[in-house]
Parts: structure tokens; sequence; C-alpha cells
């Protein structure tokens, strides 16, 4: 895919030029060319096994890519040591003494990080925490210990942060705090990566997008330029079955590009002429069942993205 590059590139604040890891047989990662920009919240997308934790790993220093450079605020991650102070992260589910309180188990990062403790009751007021700073982490939620594991990422108060996956496993409560707290993070001036592959949810918070399946950029984007790919259709269907082949009939002659399903008929780029539809219908004799407007979200455009790249 060729990238869309423009003067902001050199504000890129994490930009990832041709990066592979592959594991043996397996690429994980395959030739990723991405740039991210400051401020805000960049959701990297894709299904389980697309590359997502393996190029975060490798952003982070966790594990070398196999070809390929990217750099952490114009740092090569070939000297992770000159970057890492001003980049929080929070990979998978973190773990914590559950017999310390919240309070304890954050003081304990702060002295093995070298961290001042001043920073703990900032970061437990950013995530909410404050009023259960003294509870045993095993009395909390997951949707707790999440808010706790960014916590501890804040401990540096890093101009950026990296979540791999926050919001897994959690209930629809959790989810909601969650994404409060990253929309609150990003109004606050930082940049935050978050990897998942709950498009409904990044969707929700996200202002630019990254798409990768099989270890492959799909789409680089603001989340509105992704949403401009959505198809927008009308589901007509006729009350009796049998209408069918003649209301189509009908609506091509009139000009309608369609797909005809088994009991509905789906109307390309018709979102403001249901009306226009509805009389169409009427006046040659077909009484309908179904007139409605159907946008595709994030997710339906993410798998009709993926197969278009991937030649399905």
């Amino acid at each position: 895919m060729e990238k869309q590059r423009d003067s902001r590139l050199m504000n890129a604040v994490i930009r990832i030029e041709g990066l592979t890891k592959e594991f043996g047989t397996l690429k994980a990662v395959d030739d990723l060319t991405v740039d991210v920009y400051p401020g805000g919240v960049v959701g990297l997308l894709g299904p389980n096994g697309a590359g997502k934790s393996t190029t975060i790993r490798m952003l982070l220093a966790l594990i070398r890519p196999t070809s390929g450079d990217a750099s952490i605020l114009g740092v090569s991650i070939e000297h992770p040591s000159r970057y890492i102070e001003r980049v929080g992260a929070l990979i998978e589910t973190p773990a914590f003494y559950p017999k310390l309180s919240g309070n304890d188990n954050m003081r304990t990062l702060a002295v093995l990080d070298g961290q001042p403790e001043a920073r703990i009751e900032k970061a437990l007021e950013i995530v909410g925490l404050t009023s259960r700073r003294g509870d045993r982490v095993s009395e909390y939620s997951l949707g707790m210990k999440q808010r706790l594991g960014i916590a501890a990422a804040l401990l540096r108060d890093p101009d950026i942060l990296i979540l791999d996956e926050p919001m897994n496993g959690l209930d629809p409560a959790g989810i909601v705090e969650i994404r409060t707290l990253l929309k609150g993070l990003a109004q606050q001036g930082k940049t935050i990566l978050v990897s998942s592959h709950l498009l409904a949810e990044v969707q929700a918070v996200a202002d630019q997008v990254i798409i990768i399946n099989k270890g492959r950029l799909v789409f680089e984007g603001d989340l509105a330029s992704l949403l401009e790919e959505a198809a927008h259709e009308v589901v007509v269907a006729p009350e009796i079955l049998d209408d069918l082949t003649a209301l189509a009939s009908v609506l091509e002659r009139a000009g309608y590009e369609l797909t005809v399903e088994e009991r509905s008929i789906r109307v390309v780029g018709a979102v403001e002429a249901p009306a226009q539809l509805n009389r169409l219908a009427f006046d040659s004799g077909i009484s309908l069942a179904e007139l409605r407007v159907h946008d595709e979200d994030l997710e339906a455009v993410f798998l009709r993205l993926t197969n278009r790249e991937m030649g399905l």
C-alpha cells in the first residue's frame, strides 16, 4: 500500500520503516511502514494474530526486529535507553501483588523504576483510584486492575502511552471506564497508541487508525477517512417474496446499483432516496415489508478492506 505522507512527517512521534519480524517460517510483521503523529488516541487494529503485539514489543525493545527499523521521539529502537523514560506501557493483563493495596503496589513499582513517590498520588488520581488506593488489589474488579496498570504506566509522566489490548476481557462497564480514561489522557496532550481487536470500542475513542493484518498495513489515516470507506445502502424487502425479482428490475431500470439477496435488496448509495424507492415500488404494485438505511460500522469496513488487501 502506498503511504500518504504530508508535512506532518517531521513531527511523527513514532516512525516505523520496513519493520519485519520472523519467527522461523512465520512472518509476524511484514515490511510495516507507518507513522504516528502527536496527540490523541491512535488505534492499532487487527484480528488476533495480525502482528499488533509483536509490533508493540519491538517498539518497546522487548524483542528485536528481523529487519527494518523504528524510532520513538526521533530515537531508533536500537537505543531504547534514550527514549524509554518518556514512554509508558501496559502489555496485556498487569500483574500485581494481590495482598498488597493499590498504593503499596504503586510504591513498589516506583522504587523499582526509580520514580519519586510524589507521582503515585497523581497517577492514581488520573485513573480514578484515589478512593480505593488503600484496598487490596485482590478486591479490585478487572477494570480497576486495568486502570491500576495504566496508573503504573503513568508513573514516568510519559509523553507516549502504549497499551496492548487494555479492554480485553472487560465487561461493558469496564470498557466504558477505560474509554473515558483514554479520552481524558488524550485531552492532556499525551499520545496514546492502543492496540485492540475490539473495533467498535476503538471507533468510540480513536482519532487516528492503523489497521494491519497478517503483519501488513491495510489502512493508515484518521477515523473520518476510514469511515468514508463505509458502504451506505438502503435495504428494501417486498412483503411478498415472489415480488423480489420484479422489484429488482424496477430499481435497476431506475438506474440504481443493487445487490439481490435471499429475501431483500441492498441499494448502494441511495441513503437519501428511500422515499423515491418506496414510490417506485408502490407505482409497480409492490408492497414493502422493509425499507431502512444501512451504514457499515468500523468492523464491517475493516473486514472488507482486509479481504480486498489479501485479494479475497
